[in-house]
């Protein structure tokens, strides 16, 4: 039950909401973690034991960082913890390797990195152990963020769980953010994500240039706005129930160095990573050989975590490789040259996703072989194919190039909260429910991490 669902919208939002502002405040932690076990096991009855493994870890990590401050050897038993939590990580997400054909546990990735940051913040004394189940209960499984983050610090994580500010004013922004979030994905992402898809049903054998760059460009907005689609709807429901979740986007498509690029984009991994790999490891403390080793080993980690086909470990080296030169002096140089800069981004933004996208590495190389005919055959293959595509798809193409640069929200924040704002979202919402009723639901497209 995604978020982009008629159940979740007419259904289980509006009962779920009305249980908890019935109950007084001292309740609603119980009213959150017993909803959100509701919508988790909605969403997996065809897998009971994802339900058994999620109950398991948290009563785990909840017994763990009760034992914790009173612990001798802390650090055992918190290297014990992630290695167990780690461990069936990884173990499903390259079971396939093995050849058990066994689907990844919904939202196992997220939740596992919430764990983990509480069980390190608690051993490093920076957050107290939550005391009552309630409360960490309603912490790991709340709902907006279950499934694919964003992800919060535990110590900001628990002190709104203690306390939270409840107003007709947020409310009203929540759900306002809600019906952003549900259209970016709904009504551009699900669109435009349809080139992709075309390219992939043609063949990168059979498209020629433009239409390789046309499809590329198609993948990199259906991916922006899918998972800034999700983010920006978990932060709504969080207003609704009287959270401030972290944002999880800031206009990455801006950005003039790749570096830049991954402080905007997926913000919250990021700062998980900084926060438990880079900084422990030495950071950029040591001098320029180890940062370069350092970002090495923070890069290989999401390549490793994504997924077992080598693409996504590729996909990872791109982007360590680009980092590492602007930390050598490129970085410096682009932001001299904007101009230089936005080309290369340009090319980078597309090239890092084409790796995300394939799976198969043969199937890389030819798509590279129409990105850029002059190493091998493309430019003259079905020369009209993307003219064809391009009346079809060309208003989302658009749509997602004018909607990732900052000028619309900013212009969205300032008539958000008018009559004109209230306008918009109404009919957003709207054509938003009838494409969902008439079109094959399209799951968020980072349920697969």
């Amino acid at each position: 039950m995604g978020f982009n669902s008629l159940e979740f919208i007419f259904l289980f939002l509006p009962g779920f909401l009305g249980c908890y502002y019935l109950f007084p405040p001292s309740r609603r932690n119980m009213v959150l973690a017993l909803g959100s076990m509701v919508f988790y096991v909605i969403g997996t009855w065809r897998h009971p034991w994802w339900i058994v493994l999620l109950a398991a870890e948290v009563m785990l990590t909840w017994a763990t960082g009760l034992i914790l401050p009173r612990f001798q050897a802390k650090k055992r038993l918190l290297s014990a913890g992630l290695v167990l939590l780690f461990g069936i990580l990884l173990l499903f997400k390259y079971l396939g390797l093995l050849g058990v054909g066994v689907a990844l546990p919904l939202g196992i990735s997220f939740y596992t990195f919430q764990m983990a940051a509480y069980l390190i913040d608690v051993t490093r004394g920076q957050v107290e152990p939550v005391r009552r189940p309630w409360d960490y209960l309603a912490g790991i499984l709340m709902f907006p963020k279950l499934l694919s983050g964003p992800l919060m610090p535990p110590g900001e994580l628990r002190s709104q769980l203690v306390r939270r500010r409840y107003s007709l004013e947020g409310f009203d922004r929540g759900l306002r953010e809600f019906i952003v979030g549900l259209s970016m994905k709904v009504l551009l992402a699900d669109r435009v994500g349809g080139l992709w898809s075309q390219v992939q049903t043609i063949g990168f054998e059979s498209i020629s240039t433009p239409m390789a760059w046309m499809g590329l460009a198609g993948y990199c907005f259906q991916l922006y706005f899918d998972f800034w689609g999700y983010s920006r709807m978990a932060v709504g429901l969080g207003h609704m129930l009287g959270f401030s979740l972290p944002r999880n986007f800031d206009h990455p498509y801006a950005a003039r160095t790749m570096t830049d690029f991954w402080r905007r984009w997926h913000i919250t991994l990021g700062a998980w990573f900084r926060d438990y790999v880079y900084i422990p490891m030495g950071g950029s403390r040591q001098g320029m050989p180890r940062t370069i080793l350092n970002l090495l080993v923070v890069w290989l980690l999401p390549g490793i975590w994504h997924g077992s086909t080598w693409n996504f470990l590729l996909w990872g080296l791109l982007i360590f490789l680009l980092i590492a030169l602007e930390k050598l002096g490129l970085g410096p140089f682009l932001e001299r040259h904007r101009k230089v800069a936005r080309v290369y981004m340009l090319l980078a933004i597309p090239l890092t996703w084409l790796l995300f996208a394939v799976p198969d590495v043969g199937q890389i190389g030819i798509y590279l072989t129409r990105l850029f005919p002059f190493f091998g055959g493309g430019i003259a293959v079905n020369r009209g194919d993307f003219l064809r595509y391009g009346k079809q798809f060309g208003l989302f193409l658009v749509l997602g190039f004018l909607l990732s640069s900052p000028w619309p929200e900013r212009i969205w924040v300032r008539i958000r909260s008018s009559a004109v704002g209230t306008a918009v979202c109404l009919l957003l919402f709207w054509v938003a429910v009838y494409y969902i009723s008439v079109s094959v639901n399209d799951p968020f497209m980072y349920f697969s991490f």
